[in-house]
């Protein structure tokens, strides 16, 4: 809740504890968690947010790193999300790694060293990232399994679950659940050529919109006619999708046919 998709970032302080309350409320006996995305420019806003969704129940925080004055390396990474991690002593905690939009490249297996005896909340990693080979570094020093890695980019999803990463975070999956869940259970059978078509065509559907400009806008625009739910429009300097990508869009998603009429 109040990450990249729902535009964390450009929404008020306010605005975000708000949002985070109704997903904890609506989230009772329905979601096994909801974790709140409390990240921000500045250590005071993030501090007042996990005390905000720690005091709301939420059942996990994650963070981003700043990225205007920005960390350069993991002592400093480190020291900031600590500072952070104090103000919700009870509460689960993910560092939210993606580095296509914060700037901050600093490599998540040199993050992990260490790294519970100094944030002892800390349960994994939002990877966003296409780094594999970090990525696969890190499930390897997780022996213990005391870490879970959620994978943040989408058309590769398949490619981190071999690598072991255990759980998924990411925008596709809130208009292309189904087909994921699917993907997930061929994968676990295992059925390995059944799991590519999946991620195969969702991976033709993305490349298709990203040629024609997918961002946080248009995914609200997909969403829309997916669901018929309003979306809204983006938050300034974020414009809404043209009435051209939705209809390509769209004629793209439908011409789609997944495996079984699934």
């Amino acid at each position: 809740v109040n990450g990249t998709t729902g535009e964390g970032l450009s929404l008020s302080i306010q605005e975000r504890k708000q949002l985070a309350e109704e997903w904890v409320c609506q989230g009772k006996d329905k979601l096994d968690h909801v974790i709140i995305h409390v990240g921000a420019l500045n250590l005071p806003e993030c501090q007042e947010l996990a005390r905000h969704a720690a005091a709301i129940g939420a059942g996990g925080i994650a963070v981003i790193a700043p990225f205007f004055f920005k960390p350069t390396n993991k002592d400093e990474l480190v020291a900031f999300l600590q500072k952070v991690a104090l103000e919700a002593p009870e509460v689960p905690f993910y560092y939210y790694h993606i580095p296509p939009l914060t700037g901050v490249k600093i490599r998540v297996e040199e993050l992990l060293d260490g790294i519970k005896a100094q944030i002892p909340t800390f349960q994994g990693v939002k990877f966003s990232d296409t780094d594999l080979l970090d990525l696969a570094q890190c499930i390897n020093k997780n022996e213990t399994g005391e870490f879970e890695f959620l994978y943040g980019v989408d058309e590769q999803l398949l490619g981190a679950l071999a690598i072991g990463a255990n759980g998924a975070v990411g925008s596709t999956y809130n208009y292309l659940g189904r087909q994921a869940n699917l993907m997930l259970q061929a994968f676990a059978k295992p059925d390995f050529a059944l799991a590519q078509q999946y991620q195969f065509l969702t991976g033709e559907f993305l490349s298709f919109v990203i040629k024609l400009g997918f961002g946080v806008a248009q995914t609200k625009a997909v969403m829309t006619f997916v669901s018929g739910i309003p979306m809204g429009p983006p938050r300034l300097p974020l414009v809404g999708a043209s009435s051209e990508f939705i209809a390509k869009a769209k004629a793209k998603l439908d011409s789609i046919v997944w495996p079984n009429g699934n």
